[in-house]
This record gives structure tokens, C-alpha cells and sequence, in this order.
């Protein structure tokens, strides 16, 4: 019994990372059809949105005590300044950069959260997470050279660079304040309720920033944006959840390295996006860079 729990914690493990990464591809195949940024991240949402409501309802089924009124300001500050903010940066970025880079430069969240820990929290930076921390931005760097080499514009990618850079600082301290809560309240709670909060938030900035005409899109842009909610949103909410409950978040955390890798996989064959040794290279560093840091031992 215990290896068939083993076994499927796995695989949602893998399930939920390859969820994850294949959300860059769907956003780079609806922006061919002429949508932009806060039509598509509305409608992403508003998928989501009764879904994310009704695990949270199931998660407050079964928790000892309700959320106070200081637990929904943490997971209304949750949902915009962290979930939120980051998605939005995200789909911005991703309308000037390759799905493969924006996905690296996503990954190096554990790399922020290490220095922000380190800059306001006093938590010391060792030697070897000083050499991981060179070797991913170093990594980045190539990946970065990569894009450039194709892109007609290099202020594009750089713009798209630090968009992107933006969402993965905001997914950082997202993760750092959930981590504040979440062995309180429950992570099926926090997850599901500041996540309803970021879905709220993009549905009231699409109806400030663009008429309701706006909503008229191509029957792709329905099936791509449900997509997205299903397979890259809700769905590998759930299955990571399912996940650490079997196996515990540092084997499930590990998986999440077959991201670049599904990313680059899918770009190219989808987006034709090329793949080039800088590439390549650049993302064997990030990926060793950022294991090499979840593996030293805690202090």
C-alpha cells in the first residue's frame, strides 16, 4: 500500500509540473489570435475562479477553526500582491520572450527567496549556495544570449526579461507569506482562498481597463483560456497538493526541474521555437543551480 501511494504521488508530482510549465505554451498559442494580456488572464481566471471556491469550501469543511478577519486580509494580500501580480507580470512577459526562457527565468524563484531571506530575515548565504546562486544567473545569462540571437528587438527581451523576473519576485514572496500561514490555517485553504482572491482581482482589472466588447473572442481563445484554467492552473493546484501529502514537499519540490525541460520540449514543437547549445547549456545550469540549493542542508 505504502509503494502504490509512493507511486501515485509521483506521478502527480510529474503531472502537476508538466501542468504548470505547459501554461506559457497555451498563453504564446492564444496571443497568436490577437488577444491581449488582461483579456486573456481575465478569462483564465473566471474559469478558474469556481473551482479554486469550491476547495475552499471542502478545505474549510475539515479544518478545526473558521478564518478569522486577520486570516482573509492575509489571503486577500495572498491573492493581489503575490498570486495575482505575478500572473499579470507573467502574460506580460511572455508576449516578448520564448516560452523556454520565460519558464527559466521563472524557476529561479528559490533564488530570490534565498536572498530576500538572507537581506531582511539575517538567514546567512553559504559558500555553496553563493556558487548556486552565480551558476543559475549565469545559466540565465546564456539562455538570455539565446533569445537575443533570435529577436528582432533586444529591448524587447529585455523587457520581457525583467517582466517575467518581476512575476518570479512576486511568486517568491507569494510563497514566503504562505509559508507564514499555511502550517496555521491549512495550505487546501490558503491556496484555494488567495487564489480566489487573484482570480476577483484580474476579473475587476479587466473591467477597469478594457469595454466588455472585449470578451468577444475567437472560440480558440474559450478553448485555450479553459485549458489553461483545467490543466495549468487548477488541476496542478491539486495534484501537488495530493502530491506532498504522499511523498512530502522536498521530493515533489525536485520534480518541479522537468519544467525548463517541458517548456523547451513544447515551444518546440508548438511554437517552433529553436533550440540553440546557449540554450541548452544555460538551462542544465539554472536546473543544477537551483537542486543544488534544495538540497543543502537546512540550518
Amino acid at each position: 500500500m505504502g509503494q502504490t501511494s509512493t507511486g501515485v504521488g509521483l506521478l502527480f508530482a510529474v503531472a502537476g509540473a508538466v501542468g504548470f510549465s505547459f501554461k506559457a505554451i497555451l498563453v504564446k498559442l492564444a496571443y497568436r489570435y490577437g488577444v491581449d494580456a488582461e483579456t486573456l488572464l481575465a478569462l483564465r481566471m473566471a474559469f478558474s475562479l469556481p473551482f479554486f471556491l469550491l476547495l475552499g469550501v471542502l478545505g474549510s469543511r475539515s479544518a478545526a477553526s473558521p478564518l478569522s478577519r486577520t486570516d482573509w486580509v492575509w489571503m486577500a494580500g495572498l491573492g493581489v500582491f503575490g498570486y495575482y501580480l505575478a500572473s499579470y507580470l507573467d502574460f506580460l512577459g511572455l508576449a516578448y520572450i520564448t516560452a523556454a526562457l520565460e519558464r527559466l527565468i521563472l524557476f529561479l524563484y528559490p533564488t530570490i527567496v534565498l536572498v530576500v531571506s538572507a537581506l531582511f530575515l539575517g538567514k546567512p548565504i553559504t559558500r555553496r549556495m553563493a556558487g548556486a546562486l552565480a551558476l543559475c544567473y549565469l545559466g540565465i545569462g546564456l539562455a538570455v544570449g539565446h533569445d537575443l540571437t533570435l529577436a528582432g528587438e533586444a529591448g524587447d527581451v529585455v523587457l520581457g526579461c525583467v517582466l517575467v523576473f518581476g512575476s518570479a519576485v512576486s511568486y517568491a514572496l507569494y510563497l514566503m507569506g504562505n509559508g507564514h500561514v499555511v502550517g496555521r490555517l491549512g495550505s487546501a485553504r490558503v491556496t484555494a482562498y488567495a487564489s480566489s482572491f487573484a482570480c476577483v482581482f484580474s476579473l475587476a482589472q479587466f473591467g477597469l481597463m478594457r469595454p466588455l466588447e472585449a470578451l468577444a473572442q475567437p472560440w480558440e481563445i474559450y478553448g485555450l483560456s479553459l485549458a489553461m484554467a483545467a490543466f495549468s492552473t487548477v488541476g496542478p493546484v491539486w495534484l501537488v497538493s495530493e502530491a506532498i501529502r504522499r511523498l512530502g514537499a522536498g521530493p515533489v519540490s525536485l520534480t518541479g526541474t522537468l519544467g525548463p525541460v517541458v517548456t523547451l520540449f513544447f515551444g518546440w514543437l508548438l511554437l517552433g521555437e529553436r533550440i540553440g547549445l546557449a540554450q541548452m547549456a544555460g538551462m542544465t545550469m539554472v536546473i543544477a543551480g537551483v537542486v543544488t540549493m534544495a538540497r543543502a542542508p537546512k540550518r
